[in-house]
């Protein structure tokens, strides 16, 4: 389970943004979570919320996420396509000559906070 690790590392940025913008309590992260970065949300979550009692700053936090869609372009054709519809070969000219343009990320999209 990596979801732990991330939440740590999440946790570790989120404290150097509460200190450089002298926030002292986190009421709610939203993350962007891209389709094929092979993360669970529900343990994310879960993660999240044991992990969570351990730091002042997020004690009465909650954590959200988006989708990021995966979206994979043909070097070929040069077209794009949904990586999860169609995998690593191209739809349209049925190359594999392919690259992952977005879907594996987990982003901080927003921290609100006081």
């Amino acid at each position: 389970m990596h979801e732990l690790g991330i939440v740590v590392h999440i946790v570790r940025t989120l404290e150097d943004v509460a200190q450089e913008n002298s926030l002292t309590d986190i009421r709610k992260v939203t993350l962007q979570i891209g389709k094929v970065s092979g993360i669970e949300p529900d343990y994310l979550v879960d993660c999240w919320e044991y992990y969570k009692k351990k730091v002042p700053l997020l004690k009465y936090s909650t954590l959200d996420y988006e989708w990021i869609e995966a979206i994979t372009i043909c070097h070929n054709c040069q077209n794009t396509y949904s990586t999860i519809d169609y995998g690593r070969e191209c739809p349209y000219c049925h190359s594999g000559n392919t690259v992952l343009l977005q879907g594996n990320e987990c982003l901080i999209k927003e921290i609100a906070g006081e």
